[in-house]
Protein backbone atom coordinates (compact mmCIF):
# COMPACT_ATOMS: atom_id res chain seq x y z
CA UNK A 1 0.00 0.00 0.00
CA UNK A 2 1.32 3.46 -0.87
CA UNK A 3 2.26 6.01 1.78
CA UNK A 4 -0.55 8.17 3.07
CA UNK A 5 -0.79 11.52 1.34
CA UNK A 6 -2.23 14.83 2.57
CA UNK A 7 -5.92 15.16 1.88
CA UNK A 8 -7.39 17.85 -0.39
CA UNK A 9 -10.54 17.77 1.74
CA UNK A 10 -12.51 20.59 3.27
CA UNK A 11 -13.56 20.17 6.91
CA UNK A 12 -14.32 23.83 7.60
CA UNK A 13 -16.64 25.96 5.54
CA UNK A 14 -15.19 28.83 3.50
CA UNK A 15 -14.65 31.95 5.60
CA UNK A 16 -16.53 35.18 5.15
CA UNK A 17 -19.93 33.67 4.39
CA UNK A 18 -22.92 35.46 5.82
CA UNK A 19 -24.75 33.41 8.44
CA UNK A 20 -28.52 32.81 8.37
CA UNK A 21 -30.59 34.92 10.78
CA UNK A 22 -31.11 33.42 14.26
CA UNK A 23 -34.21 31.24 14.54
CA UNK A 24 -35.83 29.74 17.61
CA UNK A 25 -34.69 26.27 16.49
CA UNK A 26 -31.09 27.49 16.91
CA UNK A 27 -31.76 28.49 20.51
CA UNK A 28 -32.57 26.94 23.86
CA UNK A 29 -35.82 28.04 25.55
CA UNK A 30 -33.90 30.51 27.74
CA UNK A 31 -32.04 31.87 24.72
CA UNK A 32 -35.32 32.35 22.83
CA UNK A 33 -36.70 34.42 25.69
CA UNK A 34 -33.50 36.48 25.86
CA UNK A 35 -33.57 37.05 22.11
CA UNK A 36 -37.04 38.60 22.28
CA UNK A 37 -36.07 40.75 25.25
CA UNK A 38 -33.02 42.02 23.33
CA UNK A 39 -35.43 43.11 20.61
CA UNK A 40 -37.60 44.93 23.15
CA UNK A 41 -40.35 42.31 23.00
CA UNK A 42 -41.97 40.30 25.82
CA UNK A 43 -39.82 37.25 26.57
CA UNK A 44 -42.77 35.08 27.59
CA UNK A 45 -43.98 35.12 23.98
CA UNK A 46 -41.09 32.81 23.08
CA UNK A 47 -42.95 29.80 24.46
CA UNK A 48 -46.04 30.67 22.41
CA UNK A 49 -43.93 30.92 19.25
CA UNK A 50 -42.28 27.58 20.07
CA UNK A 51 -45.70 25.99 20.52
CA UNK A 52 -46.80 27.24 17.11
CA UNK A 53 -43.61 26.04 15.40
CA UNK A 54 -42.94 22.69 17.06
CA UNK A 55 -46.33 21.80 18.52
CA UNK A 56 -48.89 23.06 16.03
CA UNK A 57 -46.54 23.11 12.99
CA UNK A 58 -47.93 26.49 11.96
CA UNK A 59 -46.20 28.43 9.20
CA UNK A 60 -48.75 31.21 8.68
CA UNK A 61 -48.51 34.07 11.22
CA UNK A 62 -52.21 34.80 10.70
CA UNK A 63 -52.95 31.52 12.50
CA UNK A 64 -51.04 32.63 15.61
CA UNK A 65 -54.09 34.31 17.06
CA UNK A 66 -52.85 34.22 20.66
CA UNK A 67 -50.15 36.76 19.74
CA UNK A 68 -51.17 40.42 19.83
CA UNK A 69 -51.81 41.65 16.30
CA UNK A 70 -49.76 44.80 16.91
CA UNK A 71 -46.63 42.77 17.78
CA UNK A 72 -47.17 39.64 15.73
CA UNK A 73 -44.99 40.59 12.79
CA UNK A 74 -42.15 41.70 15.07
CA UNK A 75 -42.36 38.53 17.14
CA UNK A 76 -42.35 36.29 14.07
CA UNK A 77 -39.46 38.22 12.49
CA UNK A 78 -37.52 37.96 15.75
CA UNK A 79 -37.73 34.20 16.21
CA UNK A 80 -39.24 32.70 13.05
CA UNK A 81 -37.43 34.31 10.10
CA UNK A 82 -37.76 32.63 6.70
CA UNK A 83 -34.67 30.48 6.18
CA UNK A 84 -35.37 28.48 3.04
CA UNK A 85 -37.71 28.42 0.07
CA UNK A 86 -38.92 25.27 -1.70
CA UNK A 87 -37.97 25.49 -5.38
CA UNK A 88 -39.32 22.17 -6.51
CA UNK A 89 -40.96 19.07 -5.04
CA UNK A 90 -40.93 15.82 -6.98
CA UNK A 91 -42.92 12.71 -6.11
CA UNK A 92 -42.44 8.99 -6.65
CA UNK A 93 -43.83 5.72 -5.31
CA UNK A 94 -47.42 6.97 -5.73
CA UNK A 95 -46.71 10.10 -3.77
CA UNK A 96 -45.22 8.40 -0.71
CA UNK A 97 -41.70 9.58 -1.61
CA UNK A 98 -41.32 13.36 -1.87
CA UNK A 99 -38.03 15.04 -2.69
CA UNK A 100 -37.76 18.79 -2.15
CA UNK A 101 -35.10 21.11 -3.51
CA UNK A 102 -34.59 24.06 -1.16
CA UNK A 103 -33.00 27.43 -1.81
CA UNK A 104 -31.33 28.79 1.32
CA UNK A 105 -31.23 32.49 2.20
CA UNK A 106 -27.91 32.95 0.39
CA UNK A 107 -28.87 31.02 -2.75
CA UNK A 108 -27.26 27.69 -1.77
CA UNK A 109 -29.26 24.61 -2.81
CA UNK A 110 -29.95 21.57 -0.61
CA UNK A 111 -32.32 18.62 -0.71
CA UNK A 112 -34.51 16.66 1.67
CA UNK A 113 -36.58 13.54 1.11
CA UNK A 114 -39.73 12.38 2.89
CA UNK A 115 -40.37 8.63 2.63
CA UNK A 116 -43.60 7.20 3.98
CA UNK A 117 -43.85 3.48 4.70
CA UNK A 118 -46.78 1.52 6.16
CA UNK A 119 -45.23 1.56 9.64
CA UNK A 120 -43.15 4.74 9.71
CA UNK A 121 -42.32 8.04 8.00
CA UNK A 122 -38.67 8.95 7.54
CA UNK A 123 -37.10 12.31 6.73
CA UNK A 124 -33.70 12.26 5.05
CA UNK A 125 -32.05 15.64 5.66
CA UNK A 126 -29.02 17.55 4.42
CA UNK A 127 -26.54 18.98 6.92
CA UNK A 128 -24.29 20.94 4.54
CA UNK A 129 -24.69 22.75 1.24
CA UNK A 130 -22.35 20.60 -0.79
CA UNK A 131 -19.73 18.32 0.78
CA UNK A 132 -15.97 18.39 1.22
CA UNK A 133 -15.42 14.63 1.42
CA UNK A 134 -14.88 14.22 -2.35
CA UNK A 135 -16.21 10.66 -2.73
CA UNK A 136 -16.05 10.14 -6.52
CA UNK A 137 -19.31 8.20 -6.90
CA UNK A 138 -21.40 10.82 -5.04
CA UNK A 139 -23.02 13.74 -6.87
CA UNK A 140 -22.74 15.99 -3.82
CA UNK A 141 -19.09 15.16 -3.24
CA UNK A 142 -18.16 16.21 -6.76
CA UNK A 143 -19.49 19.73 -6.21
CA UNK A 144 -17.36 20.55 -3.15
CA UNK A 145 -18.42 22.24 0.06
CA UNK A 146 -20.24 25.58 -0.06
CA UNK A 147 -21.05 25.95 3.63
CA UNK A 148 -22.36 24.33 6.78
CA UNK A 149 -26.07 24.57 7.44
CA UNK A 150 -27.35 26.05 10.68
CA UNK A 151 -29.24 23.97 13.22
CA UNK A 152 -32.49 25.73 12.26
CA UNK A 153 -31.96 25.09 8.54
CA UNK A 154 -31.61 21.38 9.25
CA UNK A 155 -34.56 21.34 11.65
CA UNK A 156 -36.76 23.19 9.13
CA UNK A 157 -36.44 20.26 6.70
CA UNK A 158 -37.94 17.96 9.32
CA UNK A 159 -40.64 20.42 10.35
CA UNK A 160 -41.64 20.90 6.69
CA UNK A 161 -42.04 17.15 6.35
CA UNK A 162 -43.98 16.99 9.60
CA UNK A 163 -46.36 19.68 8.30
CA UNK A 164 -46.96 17.77 5.05
CA UNK A 165 -47.80 14.61 6.99
CA UNK A 166 -49.96 16.35 9.59
CA UNK A 167 -51.98 18.07 6.87
CA UNK A 168 -52.63 14.84 5.00
CA UNK A 169 -50.65 15.96 1.94
CA UNK A 170 -48.97 12.55 1.69
CA UNK A 171 -51.04 9.46 0.74
CA UNK A 172 -52.06 7.49 3.81
CA UNK A 173 -53.81 10.22 5.76
CA UNK A 174 -52.46 12.47 8.52
CA UNK A 175 -49.31 11.19 10.20
CA UNK A 176 -46.08 12.19 11.89
CA UNK A 177 -42.35 11.95 11.27
CA UNK A 178 -41.06 8.97 13.23
CA UNK A 179 -37.50 8.73 11.90
CA UNK A 180 -34.82 11.17 10.76
CA UNK A 181 -31.67 10.13 8.91
CA UNK A 182 -28.74 12.47 8.31
CA UNK A 183 -28.01 10.95 4.92
CA UNK A 184 -28.70 13.86 2.60
CA UNK A 185 -26.14 16.31 1.30
CA UNK A 186 -23.00 16.84 3.36
CA UNK A 187 -20.93 15.03 5.98
CA UNK A 188 -22.89 15.41 9.23
CA UNK A 189 -19.93 15.02 11.58
CA UNK A 190 -18.06 17.78 9.72
CA UNK A 191 -20.86 20.10 10.91
CA UNK A 192 -20.89 18.58 14.37
CA UNK A 193 -22.17 21.48 16.48
CA UNK A 194 -25.19 22.20 14.26
CA UNK A 195 -26.03 18.51 13.86
CA UNK A 196 -25.98 17.92 17.61
CA UNK A 197 -28.08 21.05 18.06
CA UNK A 198 -30.55 19.55 15.59
CA UNK A 199 -30.65 16.23 17.45
CA UNK A 200 -31.44 18.11 20.65
CA UNK A 201 -34.19 20.18 19.03
CA UNK A 202 -35.73 17.05 17.52
CA UNK A 203 -35.70 15.22 20.86
CA UNK A 204 -36.55 18.09 23.22
CA UNK A 205 -40.12 17.68 24.57
CA UNK A 206 -42.79 19.70 22.78
CA UNK A 207 -43.04 22.73 22.68
CA UNK A 208 -39.29 23.17 23.21
CA UNK A 209 -38.68 20.74 20.32
CA UNK A 210 -40.40 18.07 18.25
CA UNK A 211 -40.45 15.45 21.01
CA UNK A 212 -38.98 12.62 18.91
CA UNK A 213 -37.19 9.57 20.28
CA UNK A 214 -33.42 9.66 19.83
CA UNK A 215 -33.64 6.01 18.83
CA UNK A 216 -35.45 7.09 15.68
CA UNK A 217 -32.54 9.29 14.58
CA UNK A 218 -29.59 8.04 12.52
CA UNK A 219 -26.41 10.08 12.08
CA UNK A 220 -24.19 8.94 9.24
CA UNK A 221 -20.51 9.57 8.60
CA UNK A 222 -17.85 8.56 6.12
CA UNK A 223 -15.53 8.08 9.07
CA UNK A 224 -14.44 11.22 10.92
CA UNK A 225 -12.93 9.18 13.73
CA UNK A 226 -12.44 11.93 16.36
CA UNK A 227 -16.07 13.02 15.96
CA UNK A 228 -17.29 9.41 16.12
CA UNK A 229 -15.51 9.06 19.45
CA UNK A 230 -17.01 12.36 20.63
CA UNK A 231 -20.50 11.27 19.57
CA UNK A 232 -20.18 8.13 21.70
CA UNK A 233 -19.76 10.31 24.79
CA UNK A 234 -22.75 12.61 24.14
CA UNK A 235 -25.17 10.39 26.03
CA UNK A 236 -27.78 10.61 23.25
CA UNK A 237 -28.70 7.14 21.90
CA UNK A 238 -28.88 7.94 18.18
CA UNK A 239 -27.96 5.24 15.68
CA UNK A 240 -24.55 5.63 14.06
CA UNK A 241 -24.27 4.70 10.39
CA UNK A 242 -20.78 4.32 8.96
CA UNK A 243 -20.48 4.67 5.19
CA UNK A 244 -17.71 2.13 4.70
CA UNK A 245 -18.12 1.04 1.04
CA UNK A 246 -14.93 -1.07 1.05
CA UNK A 247 -13.29 -3.40 3.59
CA UNK A 248 -9.69 -2.78 2.44
CA UNK A 249 -7.60 0.39 2.52
CA UNK A 250 -6.46 0.19 -1.09
CA UNK A 251 -9.98 0.49 -2.50
CA UNK A 252 -11.43 2.67 0.26
CA UNK A 253 -8.66 5.23 -0.29
CA UNK A 254 -10.13 5.68 -3.76
CA UNK A 255 -13.82 5.52 -2.89
CA UNK A 256 -13.73 7.46 0.39
CA UNK A 257 -10.68 9.75 0.41
CA UNK A 258 -10.91 10.41 4.18
CA UNK A 259 -9.59 6.85 4.49
CA UNK A 260 -6.11 8.15 3.67
CA UNK A 261 -6.31 9.92 7.04
CA UNK A 262 -8.20 7.31 9.06
CA UNK A 263 -7.72 3.71 7.93
CA UNK A 264 -10.39 1.00 7.74
CA UNK A 265 -9.14 -0.46 11.03
CA UNK A 266 -9.22 2.92 12.82
CA UNK A 267 -12.65 3.73 11.43
CA UNK A 268 -14.23 0.38 12.27
CA UNK A 269 -12.63 0.52 15.73
CA UNK A 270 -14.37 3.87 16.31
CA UNK A 271 -17.69 2.36 15.19
CA UNK A 272 -17.17 -0.61 17.49
CA UNK A 273 -16.39 1.79 20.35
CA UNK A 274 -19.68 3.60 19.67
CA UNK A 275 -21.58 0.33 19.94
CA UNK A 276 -19.72 -0.64 23.11
CA UNK A 277 -20.31 2.70 24.85
CA UNK A 278 -23.93 3.30 23.79
CA UNK A 279 -25.14 -0.32 23.53
CA UNK A 280 -26.60 0.74 20.16
CA UNK A 281 -26.05 -1.42 17.09
CA UNK A 282 -24.05 0.35 14.37
CA UNK A 283 -25.16 0.26 10.74
CA UNK A 284 -22.48 -0.27 8.11
CA UNK A 285 -23.55 1.39 4.85
CA UNK A 286 -22.09 -0.23 1.74
CA UNK A 287 -23.00 1.10 -1.73
CA UNK A 288 -22.79 -1.82 -4.16
CA UNK A 289 -20.85 -0.85 -7.31
CA UNK A 290 -20.53 -3.23 -10.21
CA UNK A 291 -17.03 -4.65 -10.57
CA UNK A 292 -15.65 -2.20 -8.00
CA UNK A 293 -16.49 -3.38 -4.49
CA UNK A 294 -19.02 -6.20 -4.99
CA UNK A 295 -16.66 -9.16 -5.40
CA UNK A 296 -17.35 -12.24 -3.28
CA UNK A 297 -13.91 -12.08 -1.68
CA UNK A 298 -14.63 -8.55 -0.49
CA UNK A 299 -17.80 -9.80 1.18
CA UNK A 300 -15.68 -12.37 3.01
CA UNK A 301 -13.14 -9.71 3.98
CA UNK A 302 -15.88 -7.36 5.20
CA UNK A 303 -17.31 -10.15 7.33
CA UNK A 304 -13.86 -10.85 8.82
CA UNK A 305 -13.20 -7.16 9.55
CA UNK A 306 -16.50 -6.78 11.40
CA UNK A 307 -16.38 -10.14 13.15
CA UNK A 308 -12.89 -9.41 14.48
CA UNK A 309 -14.39 -6.83 16.87
CA UNK A 310 -16.73 -9.38 18.41
CA UNK A 311 -19.76 -11.43 17.54
CA UNK A 312 -22.13 -9.92 20.12
CA UNK A 313 -24.44 -8.36 17.54
CA UNK A 314 -22.81 -4.94 17.54
CA UNK A 315 -23.21 -4.37 13.84
CA UNK A 316 -25.61 -4.64 10.91
CA UNK A 317 -24.69 -4.26 7.23
CA UNK A 318 -26.99 -2.25 4.98
CA UNK A 319 -26.20 -2.86 1.30
CA UNK A 320 -27.25 0.02 -0.95
CA UNK A 321 -27.98 -0.58 -4.64
CA UNK A 322 -26.13 2.36 -6.19
CA UNK A 323 -28.32 5.09 -7.68
CA UNK A 324 -25.88 6.20 -10.41
CA UNK A 325 -25.49 9.81 -11.48
CA UNK A 326 -25.89 10.54 -15.22
CA UNK A 327 -22.75 9.85 -17.23
CA UNK A 328 -20.97 8.24 -14.28
CA UNK A 329 -18.76 5.16 -14.62
CA UNK A 330 -20.17 3.95 -11.30
CA UNK A 331 -23.10 1.58 -11.83
CA UNK A 332 -25.22 -0.69 -9.67
CA UNK A 333 -24.18 -4.28 -9.02
CA UNK A 334 -25.73 -7.22 -10.80
CA UNK A 335 -28.53 -8.66 -8.60
CA UNK A 336 -26.83 -12.07 -8.58
CA UNK A 337 -23.62 -10.54 -7.21
CA UNK A 338 -25.67 -8.66 -4.64
CA UNK A 339 -27.35 -11.88 -3.48
CA UNK A 340 -24.00 -13.66 -3.20
CA UNK A 341 -22.61 -10.75 -1.16
CA UNK A 342 -25.53 -11.08 1.26
CA UNK A 343 -25.11 -14.86 1.45
CA UNK A 344 -21.43 -14.63 2.34
CA UNK A 345 -21.94 -12.02 5.04
CA UNK A 346 -24.77 -13.99 6.60
CA UNK A 347 -22.63 -17.12 6.51
CA UNK A 348 -20.22 -15.27 8.80
CA UNK A 349 -23.05 -14.34 11.16
CA UNK A 350 -23.34 -10.69 10.05
CA UNK A 351 -26.98 -9.48 9.84
CA UNK A 352 -27.39 -7.99 6.37
CA UNK A 353 -30.20 -6.26 4.50
CA UNK A 354 -30.52 -4.57 1.12
CA UNK A 355 -31.89 -1.05 1.30
CA UNK A 356 -35.25 -0.38 -0.28
CA UNK A 357 -34.59 1.70 -3.40
CA UNK A 358 -36.89 4.68 -3.55
CA UNK A 359 -37.00 7.73 -5.74
CA UNK A 360 -34.85 6.57 -8.64
CA UNK A 361 -37.10 8.36 -11.14
CA UNK A 362 -36.80 11.66 -9.24
CA UNK A 363 -32.99 11.83 -8.99
CA UNK A 364 -33.19 10.07 -5.65
CA UNK A 365 -29.49 9.98 -4.78
CA UNK A 366 -28.42 12.95 -2.67
CA UNK A 367 -27.14 15.88 -4.69
CA UNK A 368 -28.58 14.86 -8.06
CA UNK A 369 -31.46 17.32 -8.08
CA UNK A 370 -29.32 20.21 -6.81
CA UNK A 371 -26.64 19.45 -9.41
CA UNK A 372 -29.25 19.45 -12.17
CA UNK A 373 -30.70 22.76 -10.98
CA UNK A 374 -27.25 24.35 -10.74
Amino acid sequence: MSERTPLPLVFDEPRGRKKPPPHLADLTPDERKARLEELGLPGFRAKQLSTHYFGRLVDDPAEMTDLPAAQRDELVAGLLPDLMTPLRTMEADRGTTRKTLWKLFDGALVESVLMRYPDRATMCVSSQAGCGMACPFCATGQGGLQRNMSTAEIVEQVVAGARALARGEVPGGPGRVSNVVFMGMGEPLANYKAVMGTVRRLTDPTPDGLGMSARGITVSTVGLVPRMLQLADEGIPVTLALSLHAPDDELRNELVPINTRFSVDETVDAAWNYAKVTKRRVSIEYAMMRGINDQAWRADLLGDVLQARGDWGWVHVNLIPLNPTPGSKWTASDPADEREFVRRLEAKGIPTTVRDTRGREIDGACGQLAATES
